[in-house]
Parts: structure tokens; sequence; C-alpha cells
């Protein structure tokens, strides 16, 4: 733990920063949704502004925690932005970010709707055809999502919220389900599929997180099956 980290504030200064960087960061996930499906700039929420849509995310939003850490004298080593045993990390992420992915594909989507299924329809409206767009919407799935999302629903709400209770247990279970459960109405699911599809990985990430004390396997998982749900469901059902 650095000198940074040693540093410490008052619990009710904690909470209050903690609910205000919450607000704030899913208000700068949404920004750019509604100004391209609102303006339909370029064609909307489509091909290469999806690439703006995920550097606009990353940069508020890393912007956004270096603020909120440096407010709680803490730094991103805190929230779990480390790189010790970076390759065992990078391959736990890469089994599971696989494993999902198969499953996913080879199993849970043909078998309930395939190309008829809201969520691939919903992807299948964000491709242009293009390379560019097809790489702007990866950028999103692996920056956007894998990266962005991590830190903020992940390392920072699980690692800052756990701290604000006297018994460390019960404070790291309590905002591991909290940060599952907002995360995953953060998706919208209006069925049990939604639920059973946005759950599963969400707690998968969440595991890896709290297991490894890292955020570099999540990231990686995260990365993973959105990359390869993109390229996927590109070449099985983009005509």
């Amino acid at each position: 733990m650095t000198e940074t980290n040693r540093r410490t504030v008052s619990k009710t200064k904690t909470i209050l920063v903690f609910i205000f960087t919450i607000i704030i960061g899913y208000t700068l996930f949404i920004i750019p949704d509604i100004f391209f499906g609102v303006t339909k700039i370029n064609g909307g929420k489509i091909g290469v502004n999806l690439f703006f849509i995920a550097i606009f995310q990353f940069l508020s939003i890393i912007a956004l925690l270096y603020a909120s850490l440096k407010i709680l004298k803490k730094d991103f080593s805190y929230i779990g932005l480390k790189f010790e045993n970076l390759k065992k990390d990078i391959a736990l992420g890469f089994v599971f970010g696989a494993l999902w992915t198969i499953l996913q594909f080879l199993l849970i989507i043909p078998n309930t709707g395939g190309v008829n299924r809201p969520d691939i329809n919903g992807m299948l409206g964000m491709y242009d055809g293009s390379l560019i767009g097809t790489i702007s919407f990866i950028t999103l799935g692996v920056i956007g999502g894998g990266i962005t999302e991590e830190l903020f629903n992940r390392g920072y709400f699980i690692n800052v919220l756990k701290d604000v209770f006297k018994n460390s247990k019960i404070g790291l279970w309590f905002s591991a389900i909290s940060s599952i459960v907002i995360f995953s109405f953060g998706h919208m699911p209006v069925s049990a599929l939604d639920w059973f599809d946005i759950l599963i990985p969400t707690i998968m990430y969440t595991l890896l997180f709290i297991t490894t004390k890292r955020l570099t396997a999540s990231i990686v998982a995260h990365g993973i099956y959105n990359m390869t749900a993109i390229i996927l469901t590109y070449y099985i059902y983009y005509n």
C-alpha cells in the first residue's frame, strides 16, 4: 500500500464522495448514448460514433475517479489497478472470458432465439458494415466496457464502499452484492433471460476481482467476452 493510501478521511466524507462519484459516473456513461441517440449525428449510435463514445467514457471516468480518489487521499492502486502477477491474471481472465463466450454462442444464444433475441437485434443495429465501424464497436466493448466499467463498477465501487464498514468482511460482501445489483440494473434487463445473461458474467467479474484483489483478471475477462461477442455476432448474424 502506498503512502497515499495509508491516509484516511472520515467515513461521512467517504460516503458523500462515493455517492456523488457514482451519480456523476453513471451520468457520464449515459451522456454520449443520449447525445448520439437524440441528435442522430453521423447515423447516431453506430459505426465510428461508437469509438467516440468509448473514448468519452474512458477519459471522463478516469478523470472523475482521479479527482474522487485524490479527495479521499487514495490512488488507483487502492481500487485494484495493480500489475503484480500480470501473466497469471491475464491467463485467468482469458480463460473465464472465453468460457462465457463459448457457453453463450454455442449453447445459450442459439437456443433462446438467436438473431431474434432483443440483445442480438440491438447489437446488429450498431454495425454499419465497415471495418472502421466494427473496430469502433470493439473499442467500445473493450475500452468503454472491459476497462472503464471494471475500474468504475468493480474497483472503485467495491473498494471505496467496503471501507465505510467496521466489519471488513461484511463491508466487502455488501459492496460486492450492491455492485452486482446496480451494474445489472444499469443494463436494464426486462426478462429472466436478460437477468441471467447479465448476472452470470457480472458475478464472474466480481469474484475474479475479489479473489485476486486486482482488476487485471476481471478487465481481461470482460474485454475478451465483449470483443468476441461483437466479432461473432457480426459474422454469424449480420447480413
